[in-house]
């Protein structure tokens, strides 16, 4: 779709990543760009192949890494060669999307006639506890007072992803599963990880029917192929860029992962998905788009969810993840490929484990 108007407005989104965080906000700012807006987004190096799949957006990458754990005189550096590509554009609107102020000096000498920044201090910069990110992107970018809105955004998929081929013949069903993930700049975040033990026993059930299992990962995920080294799987870890995800993920009938980059990217497909959640509320992340399930694990736990947006529970056992069992996702995983099958309708939806009481003994330490 074109801008309802010819351009003549511009509008900077600082927005550097998580991968997850970068798909949530595309919505709101095609938005924007449909109002008539010229988009510039400032991006770390890791969103940079994706958001450059999008025709209608201008990519600013950034050492993100640099700017955010360097030294003085590195992130100074790189925070003053960003100042010197943006200070004289001149902008109707510069968004930073981000709660800590540090974020609000890459903007400091940038003329715009509206600057806008993520903050606790009222409600219309703020976004509210339980709901989805992408509508609270949509919200606060375009100013929208807060009351009733019936639908969600749906994500807005790239329009000039590359091709892409797989070398060997699809089997009679092909599902990607997503076992590494959850890294970022400022470290690992392993709570939100469904236990690799989960991801094997459940590649080697459906390995078992015959079916084609795909591994998805980046080259940081590497550590998880000695847990499949006897199964045969087609593994695609560190292989493939963040666009050719989503093209693969185009040709699975589905796909299995916890809340991490691929599970956005998956969203970006027309795959049939299953995410498996914990520490996180599905509700404010999991895709909202037809044939997606979210599997909250931890039902009954007091501690669930423990993320506050920033950081998670001091906790060694992530049980809520645990309670999650390989035989449940395979369930829905049947109900979600059942549906498209037959051509019924599925719309996204957020499952729990039984209310009965799991014993899960031991729970694994977490590394």
């Amino acid at each position: 779709m074109k801008p309802t108007t010819y351009a003549n407005k511009r509008a900077l989104i600082v927005k550097f990543g998580q991968i997850g965080d970068v798909i949530m906000a595309i919505p709101a700012v095609r938005s924007l760009y449909e109002q008539g807006f010229e988009i510039h987004w400032v991006c770390g190096r890791a969103a940079q192949p994706l958001l450059e799949c999008y025709s209608w957006i201008t990519v600013i990458p950034v050492n993100d890494k640099a700017i955010l754990r360097g030294g003085f005189w590195e992130r100074t550096k790189h925070i003053v060669s960003l100042w010197s590509k943006l200070a004289f554009k001149g902008y109707d609107l510069c968004a930073t999307l981000y709660y800590d102020n540090r974020y609000h000096l890459l903007t400091l000498p940038i003329r715009a006639q509206h600057k806008l920044a993520l903050s606790g201090r009222s409600r219309g910069t703020l976004l509210l506890a339980g709901r989805h990110h992408t509508d609270e992107y949509f919200r606060v970018l375009r100013g929208i007072e807060d009351g009733c809105r019936e639908r969600s955004s749906l994500p807005v998929r790239p329009d000039r992803l590359p091709q892409f081929r797989w070398d060997l013949e699809k089997a009679s069903r092909r599902v990607a599963i997503v076992p590494g993930g959850t890294s970022n700049v400022l470290g690992q975040q392993v709570l939100r990880r469904w236990p690799v033990e989960r991801y094997v026993a459940l590649a080697r059930q459906l390995i078992d029917r015959g079916w084609e299992v795909v591994l998805l990962g980046g080259p940081e995920d590497m550590w998880v192929k000695p847990y499949f080294a006897t199964l045969v799987v087609t593994d695609c870890i560190g292989t493939l860029s963040l666009p050719e995800v989503i093209r693969a993920c185009d040709t699975c009938d589905a796909v299995v992962s916890h809340d991490t980059g691929p599970l956005h990217l998956a969203g970006l497909s027309d795959t049939c998905l299953v995410g498996v959640f914990g520490p996180t509320d599905p509700a404010t992340r999991v895709p909202r788009r037809p044939f997606v399930v979210g599997i909250w694990g931890g039902q009954g736990f007091a501690c669930r969810p423990c993320y506050d947006g920033r950081d998670f529970a001091p906790c060694q056992f992530n049980g809520c993840m645990h309670q999650v069992t390989p035989e449940l996702v395979l369930r829905e995983l049947d109900k979600l490929l059942g549906d498209r099958s037959v051509g019924t309708w599925s719309p996204w939806r957020i499952v729990y484990p039984d209310e009965t009481p799991q014993v899960v003994t031991p729970f694994a330490v977490l590394k």
